[in-house]
């Protein structure tokens, strides 16, 4: 079992309890599932950037990424409908848990002059996205064999009603949100 995972059932769960006063736990907020997105541009001219962003969200992640194409054509940005420009992951269960693990304790630690991550980043339903300028951040990068540098966004997706529960939620399980 993933060591959050059990956190949040022996001690996140009861504190959420005590602290909003529910009285089912099934009342209680959980983490439903985080999306990783990175989205590449030039992805679309040159596939072994994009093969190479892939295989690097799959080795941070532990999950194959799917490849994402554009939506609607774009003249100004030379994109058609259908050309890929990025790549996912969505992980759930225990994959969901041993990510959050790494990046709360390993990956963001690692940010040059790092204060703590913006409290205001919840959509008013109780996610958080978090914005990542490098992918090198995470040990299972090696920094050498890193052709381009680029950015991925983090969704987490929890079942909280308000920003207070998720916010809450998150800080129990380690975030380190900004005072």
């Amino acid at each position: 079992m993933a060591r959050l995972l059990s956190k949040y059932r022996e001690e996140i769960l009861p504190a959420l309890r005590e602290e909003f006063g529910y009285r089912n736990i099934l009342e209680v907020p959980r983490l439903q599932k985080i999306v990783v997105n990175v989205g590449l541009g030039e992805g679309s001219r040159t596939p072994e950037l994009l093969d190479a962003a892939a295989e690097e969200l799959a080795a941070i992640t532990g999950q194959r990424a799917v490849i994402t194409r554009a939506r609607k054509s774009i003249a100004n940005f030379r994109l058609r409908q259908g050309m890929p420009v990025g790549c996912r992951v969505t992980l759930r269960g225990r994959r969901m848990y041993e990510f959050l693990d790494r990046l709360v304790n390993a990956s963001l630690p690692r940010i040059r002059d790092f204060r703590g991550v913006s409290p205001k980043a919840f959509d008013g339903r109780g996610n958080y996205t978090l914005g990542l300028k490098e992918q090198i951040l995470f040990p299972e990068i090696e920094y050498d064999k890193v052709s381009n540098v680029h950015g991925m966004d983090v969704c987490i997706v929890s079942t909280a009603k308000t920003d207070e529960e998720a916010r809450a939620l998150l800080r129990h399980f380690g975030m380190p949100f900004r005072n």
